[in-house]
C-alpha cells in the first residue's frame, strides 16, 4: 500500500508541555469532554481494542509475518525477527506472552500459498501464419519439483520444456486466443496454487493456435515470400499441430511478494532468439489462513484494525518523543501492512477504505496532522464505485464521514483553544483541517452516503457562531472577581472588553483569511457581530449600575472601559448588506455623565504632577546642549499626556466635542501660567539661599529657559488637539469664526502671557549687563591720549566675550537673541550719548568709532548672533556717520565737506539759479591746468534795476591741497544775466593733488556791488579728477565744453560745518567755516528766489 512520506518536524519539549498545558487549562475551564461532545452529537470511537480483540490481531500480524512470501522490497524490512520485535511493542506484549503466541501461531495450519499471476498482455511476438501475424493464446501453471539441485543439467533441460510436458492437464491454465496480432493484450488473471516456495517454478508457454485451411485459403492469405515458405513449412508437419512462440520460466523464490514487469519469451532451441516480451503481474496470496480473524472478519476489516494498531503505535512513540507525527510510517510496519494486505489479496480501494476508517477514527482521539486523511479521500474519490461495496461497508463509511465531519466542527467551534496562537504551527493545523473536510463533503462518496448533510459553509458558519458565544461566556466567567463590588466589576468588564477585542484582532489578520480562502467564511464579521451584542449588554447593565454619581475613581475606571470600547468599535466590519443596527452604535452616549469627572481628573493630575516637578527643580540645566531643567520635561511630558487623553476621548458629537476641546485647551494655559508662578517662585527661595550672585543669575537663565521651553510646547497645541480637524467637524453646527474667537483667542492669550514673562526675565539679565556696558564705555574716554584706540578698548570687550559666553551658554537660543537685541539697543543709546557729549574732541570720537565697529563684530558673531538687519538700525547708521565725522581731521572734514558738494553737483540738474559754461584741460608735460570759461545764462537779477554786474571768482578747493595758488577772476559784466567771459586761465599744479577725488574748481559767480559786499548768484563745482588730461595723465585733444548748474549751499546748515565749527582752536577749521558761513549767508538773503535749484 502506498504511504505518503513526510520529513518529520520535531517540536521543542518546552513547547509541546505548554500546549499540553494549555490544553489541559482550557479543559478544566469547560465543560467536561463527555458532556461538550453530547452537546454537538459527536461520539468518538475509542482507537483502544479489548484484550480479545487485541490478541486476535496480534495472531493475524503475526501469522503474516510468520507466513511470509517473496523477496522482500527494496525499502522493506528483511528480518522476520526484526517485524516480530517491532509487533512486540505496538501491541505492548510482554515476552513471556509473545513467545506462548507465537508458539500457538506456529502450531496453526498454514495457508493455501497461491501466486496469483495476470497476463497482461505481450508485444513482438513471431508471426507464424502464411499472413505474417499469429494467433497466440498462453498456457501456465507451476511446476512443483521434487529434488535435483537448481543448476543441474536435467533441471536446465526442464526448463526448456514446455508446459503440456511438465505440469498436469488439470493444473494448467489457458487464456483465450487472440486472433492475428503480433501485439495481443489478454489481461486475464489466475490463482496458481502452490506447496514449497523453494521448489516450486511458474511456466508459462506461448502458441500460435493453427488451424486446418486449404492451401487456396491459405495461397489467398499469402503476401510475399516469407509466406509461401510458412506453407512449405507447414506442409511437413502434422494438420492442427499449433507453433510454439516462446515460454517463460519463474523460480517462484526469485520473485517479490508482488511484481509487475515485462518478461521475454526464450526459445526451446537456439533458433529465432529474439521473441518479443510478455507483461505479467504476479502477487503471493494466501487461502483459507487459519486465524480467528481471518476465518470471522472481513479482510479490509481486519486490515483496518491492523493499521489502527500500528498508526496508533506510530503516534504514540512520536509523542513519547516530544515530536509531531508527520504521517510516515516506519519501515517495520509499512512492510507488516504490504505484507498483510498482499496475503488478504486487498484491492487498491479497500486498502484506501481502511486507511481512511483507521486515520479517521484515530484523528479524533490522537494528536497528528490531518492531512494524513487527504491521501485517503483523494483515493477513495478516484475508485469510487458505489455498487462494489456491501450494505455493511457503505454504513461504515458513511458513519465515517458524519463522525469526522462533527468532530471537525467540534474543532471549529473550540478553535482558540483547539489551535492556540501560542503554537506556531496551529494556523496550518486550522487550515488543513478546513481543507480535508472540504475535500470530504466534495467526495461522491460523501454526497451518495450522506445526501441529508447541510453545506459545509453553512455548517462551518454555525459551528464558530456557537463556539464565539461560548468562548465568550468563558472569558466572562474567568474574570468573574472575587471580591464582589462595583469597582472590581468595572475592572473585570474592561479584561473582558480587552479580551474581546484581542480576539477580533486575531480573528480579523489571522483567522479570517483561513476561513475566507477555504470555505468564504468571513469569520471576523460572523464573532463581531456576536460579540459586540454581548459586550453592550454587559456595558449597559454596569452603567446603569453606577448610576449618575461618578468617584473620581469610578470615573477613571468608566474612561478605561470607554477607550476599551472605542478600540473595539474602531475593529468594526463595516455597513452590511442588511444595514443591520450595531449594538455598540452610539456607545458614547451611555458616558455622558462622566465627561466632567474626566476632565476635572485630567486636571488634576496635572496640576499635581507640575507642583511635584518645580518642587523637585533645583534649576540646573540639564546638559550642555538642554538648557532647560527637569521641571519644563515632566511639564512637556504632561501636557502630552492631555493631549494623549483628548485623543483617546475623542469624542464623537461635534459640538460637546468643541467645549471638551475649549476645556482642555483652557486647563492648558492654565497649567503654563500657574508653572510660570511656582517656577519663579522657586527660583527667589533657591537664590534667597545662594550668596553667590552667579549661581543666581545661572537660576533666571534657567527660568527663562524653562518658560521658552513652554511657550513652544503651548504653541503645538492645536496640532497636538487636531484643531484643523475639529473645525472640519463643527463647521456645520457653530457659527462661522467661533471656533478661531474661542480656541485661538485663548492660545493667543496664553503666548502672550508667557512672552511677557520671558521678557520680563530677559529684561532683568539684560539689566545686569548694562552697568558694565555703561562704565565701560565711560572709562573708554578717560583713557590717556597716548594710548591706542584698539587698545583702549579692549576692557569693554573683554567684558562683553565674558559676559556673552555665559549668556549663549546658560539660555536657549531664542532667548539669547532677544538678550542680545536689548543689549545693542542699551550699547547705541550709550554711545550716542558719550559722542554727543564728545563732539569737539576728535580722539574720543575716533576711540567710540573703533568700539561701534567692534562692538557690530562682537554682537554679529559671525552669523552666531545678531543679524546685520537687526544691527543696522536707524540709530547705529546715524551713529556710525557722526562718529566717522568726529574723529576726521579738520582737513579730512574739508574734504569731505567737498566731496559732498561735487556730488551735489553731480545731481543738479535744474538750472533756476543759472548756469556756467567751461573747458578744462590738463597738460601734464607742463604740469597746467588749462581752464576757459567761456559764458554764463540765466543768472538771477540781484540788483534793483531788474538785473546783475556778474563776475566769476575761480579758485582751487581745499585750500590745504592747493596753497600757493590764489584765487582769479573775470572781468565784470554791466547789467548782463547772460554773459559772455570767454578768458582763459592757467593754474601751475601737479597732476597728484588734483587726481583726488575732493579735489575740485569752485567758479563762484557774483554780482558787483559798488557800495557794498558783492552778492551770491551761484556756486559751480568742477572735479578736476575728470578733467581731460587727469583721466590717466594723456594729453588732451579737443576739448569739450561742460555746462554746469549753479547751486546754494543746503539751507539748514551742514553738519560737518557744525562739526568744524565745534572746534574753536583750529584757525583752518575756523577760517573755512567763516568763508561758508558767509556764502551761505549770501545764499539765504536770496532763499525766496531760488525755488527748488538745488
Amino acid at each position: 500500500m502506498a504511504t505518503h512520506l513526510f520529513h518529520p518536524q520535531r517540536r521543542p519539549p518546552l513547547l509541546r508541555q505548554a500546549i499540553k498545558i494549555r490544553r489541559r487549562r482550557v479543559r478544566d475551564l469547560q465543560d467536561p469532554p463527555p458532556q461538550a461532545t453530547q452537546e454537538v452529537g459527536v461520539q468518538v470511537q475509542s482507537h483502544h481494542f479489548s484484550p480479545e480483540e487485541r490478541d486476535l490481531l496480534y495472531e493475524e500480524a503475526l501469522y503474516t509475518v510468520l507466513h511470509r512470501l517473496g523477496q522482500p522490497e527494496p525499502n522493506h524490512v528483511k528480518e522476520a525477527s526484526e517485524l516480530l520485535s517491532y509487533l512486540q511493542k505496538a501491541f505492548q506484549v510482554q515476552p513471556e506472552e509473545h513467545q506462548q503466541m507465537l508458539q500457538r501461531v506456529r502450531e496453526l495450519e498454514k495457508p493455501i500459498f497461491c501466486l496469483k499471476a495476470t497476463v497482461k498482455q505481450a508485444k513482438g511476438i513471431l508471426g507464424k501464419d502464411v499472413s505474417g501475424f499469429s494467433d497466440p493464446y498462453c498456457l501456465l501453471g507451476i511446476e512443483q519439483r521434487v529434488g535435483g539441485p537448481e543448476g543441474s543439467p536435467v533441471s536446465r533441460r526442464r526448463q526448456k520444456a514446455v508446459v503440456r510436458h511438465t505440469i498436469p492437464e488439470e493444473e494448467t491454465h489457458r487464456t483465450q486466443v487472440k486472433s492475428q496480432t503480433l501485439n495481443p493484450v489478454w489481461d486475464e488473471t489466475f490463482i496458481l496454487e502452490f506447496e514449497d516456495i523453494a521448489n516450486a517454478s511458474f511456466h508459462l508457454d506461448m502458441w500460435d493456435l493453427d488451424t486446418v485451411e486449404s492451401v487456396r485459403q491459405k495461397l489467398g492469405e499469402l503476401t510475399d515470400l516469407h509466406g509461401l515458405r510458412r506453407i512449405f513449412k507447414e506442409a511437413r508437419k502434422d494438420k492442427g499441430q499449433d507453433d510454439f512462440l516462446g515460454n517463460v520460466v519463474l523460480r517462484l523464490q526469485d520473485l517479490r511478494c508482488r511484481e509487475d514487469q515485462w518478461f521475454p519469451l526464450e526459445p526451446c532451441t537456439e533458433t529465432y532468439p529474439d521473441r518479443g516480451q510478455c507483461h505479467l503481474q504476479f502477487q503471493f496470496i494466501h487461502k483459507r489462513r487459519a486465524t480467528v480473524a481471518s476465518r470471522s472478519q472481513p479482510s479490509y476489516t481486519v486490515h483496518f484494525h491492523l493499521l489502527q494498531q500500528l498508526v496508533s503505535h506510530e503516534v504514540t512513540q512520536h509523542q513519547a518523543g516530544s515530536t509531531s507525527w508527520d504521517a510516515s510510517l516506519s519501515p517495520q510496519a509499512i512492510t507488516i501492512l504490504f505484507l498483510h494486505a498482499t496475503q488478504k489479496d486487498l484491492s487498491d480501494f479497500h486498502q484506501s477504505m481502511a486507511q481512511w476508517l483507521a486515520y479517521s477514527r484515530l484523528y479524533q482521539s490522537l494528536e497528528f496532522p490531518s492531512s494524513c486523511l487527504l491521501h485517503s479521500i483523494t483515493s477513495i474519490e478516484y475508485q469510487w464505485i458505489q455498487g462494489r461495496l456491501k450494505a455493511e461497508q457503505r454504513e461504515e463509511l458513511a458513519t465515517s464521514f458524519t463522525s469526522l465531519l462533527a468532530y471537525g466542527l467540534s474543532l471549529i467551534r473550540k478553535f482558540r483553544s483547539v489551535f492556540p496562537l501560542s503554537v506556531s504551527d496551529s494556523p496550518s493545523r486550522l487550515q488543513s483541517l478546513l481543507r480535508v473536510l472540504v475535500q470530504m463533503c466534495k467526495m461522491k462518496a460523501f454526497g451518495e452516503l450522506c445526501p441529508d448533510s447541510a453545506p459545509l459553509p453553512q455548517l462551518v458558519s454555525e459551528a464558530l457562531r456557537m463556539g464565539t458565544v461560548e468562548w465568550f461566556h468563558l472569558m466572562q466567567q474567568h474574570h468573574q472577581p472575587m471580591v464582589q463590588g462595583i469597582l472590581e466589576a468595572g475592572k473585570a468588564l474592561l479584561n473582558l472588553v480587552q479580551d474581546v477585542t484581542g480576539d477580533l484582532y486575531q480573528c480579523r489578520h489571522t483567522w479570517n483569511k483561513i476561513f475566507h480562502n477555504v470555505l468564504k467564511i468571513d469569520l471576523f464579521s460572523v464573532a463581531f457581530l456576536e460579540l459586540q451584542w454581548l459586550v453592550a449588554k454587559r456595558v449597559q447593565d454596569h452603567i446603569a449600575a453606577v448610576g449618575n454619581l461618578v468617584s473620581p475613581e469610578m470615573g477613571e475606571s468608566l474612561f478605561q472601559l470607554y477607550v476599551g470600547l472605542k478600540e473595539l468599535c474602531q475593529l468594526s466590519p463595516g455597513p452590511t448588506d442588511s444595514h443591520e443596527v450595531l449594538a455598540l452604535d452610539g456607545f458614547h452616549r451611555w458616558f455622558q455623565p462622566a465627561i466632567p469627572s474626566w476632565l476635572q481628573k485630567t486636571y488634576s493630575v496635572a496640576l499635581e504632577r507640575v507642583q511635584r516637578a518645580v518642587q523637585m527643580d533645583s534649576l540646573v540645566p540639564l546638559g550642555e546642549l538642554t538648557k532647560h531643567s527637569t521641571s519644563a520635561v515632566d511639564l512637556s511630558t504632561c501636557f502630552a499626556q492631555i493631549s494623549h487623553t483628548a485623543r483617546q476621548l475623542d469624542w464623537p458629537d461635534p459640538e460637546e466635542a468643541f467645549m471638551i476641546t475649549v476645556k482642555f485647551v483652557e486647563d492648558t494655559c492654565r497649567l503654563a501660567l500657574v508653572y510660570c508662578s511656582l517656577i519663579k517662585t522657586r527660583a527667589r527661595e533657591l537664590s534667597a539661599v545662594q550668596k553667590d550672585q552667579g549661581q543666581a543669575a545661572d537660576m533666571l537663565c534657567v527660568v527663562v529657559n524653562n518658560m521658552e521651553q513652554l511657550r513652544l510646547i503651548i504653541d503645538k497645541l492645536p496640532t497636538q488637539l487636531a484643531w484643523e480637524a475639529l473645525e472640519q467637524r463643527v463647521g456645520a453646527v457653530l457659527e462661522k469664526g467661533q471656533l478661531q474667537n474661542t480656541l485661538h483667542a485663548q492660545l493667543q492669550g496664553a503666548l502672550a502671557g508667557l512672552g511677557h514673562e520671558i521678557r520680563t526675565g530677559v529684561r532683568t539679565l539684560a539689566e545686569q549687563l548694562e552697568v558694565g556696558i555703561a562704565t565701560h564705555i565711560q572709562k573708554l574716554i578717560g583713557v590717556k591720549e597716548s594710548v591706542l584706540p584698539e587698545d583702549a578698548i579692549l576692557p569693554l570687550m573683554k567684558f562683553l566675550e565674558v559676559k556673552l559666553c555665559y549668556m549663549n551658554t546658560n539660555l536657549v537660543q531664542e532667548n539669547f537673541s532677544s538678550l542680545l537685541t536689548l543689549l545693542w539697543t542699551h550699547t547705541l543709546t550709550v554711545l550716542v550719548e558719550v559722542a554727543a557729549s564728545q563732539r569737539s574732541s576728535s580722539l574720543a570720537s575716533s576711540r567710540l568709532k573703533v568700539a561701534l565697529e567692534n562692538l557690530e563684530i562682537c554682537f554679529h558673531a559671525e552669523g552666531c548672533g545678531l543679524p546685520p538687519e537687526a544691527l543696522h538700525t536707524d540709530t547705529f547708521q546715524a551713529l556710525q556717520s557722526d562718529l566717522e565725522l568726529q574723529a576726521a581731521s579738520s582737513r579730512e572734514l574739508i574734504q569731505k565737506y567737498f566731496c559732498s558738494r561735487i556730488q551735489q553737483q553731480a545731481e543738479t540738474t535744474s538750472e533756476r539759479l543759472g548756469a556756467v559754461t567751461v573747458k578744462a584741460s590738463y597738460r601734464a608735460s607742463e604740469q597746467r591746468l588749462h581752464v576757459e570759461l567761456l559764458s554764463a545764462s540765466s543768472l538771477l537779477p540781484l540788483d534793483s534795476n531788474g538785473s546783475s554786474d556778474p563776475f566769476v571768482q575761480l579758485t582751487l578747493e581745499p585750500r590745504h591741497e592747493f596753497p600757493e595758488l590764489a584765487p582769479r577772476e573775470t572781468q565784470k559784466h554791466k547789467k548782463e544775466l547772460h554773459p559772455l567771459f570767454d578768458e582763459t586761465f592757467e593754474f601751475l599744479v601737479p597732476a597728484e593733488p588734483c587726481q583726488k577725488d575732493w579735489a575740485c574748481l569752485l567758479l563762484t559767480v557774483l554780482d558787483h556791488d559798488t557800495l557794498g559786499a558783492d552778492d551770491l548768484e551761484g556756486e559751480a563745482f568742477l572735479p578736476l579728477c575728470r578733467v581731460p588730461g587727469l583721466t590717466g595723465c594723456v594729453e588732451p585733444g579737443e576739448t569739450p565744453q561742460m555746462r554746469l548748474p549753479l547751486t546754494y549751499p543746503a539751507p539748514n546748515g551742514d553738519p560737518i560745518l557744525r562739526l568744524l565749527e565745534s572746534r574753536k582752536g583750529d584757525r583752518e577749521a575756523q577760517a573755512f567755516v567763516k568763508l561758508r558761513r558767509q556764502r551761505a549767508k549770501q545764499a539765504s538773503q536770496h532763499a525766496p528766489l531760488q525755488g527748488g535749484s538745488s
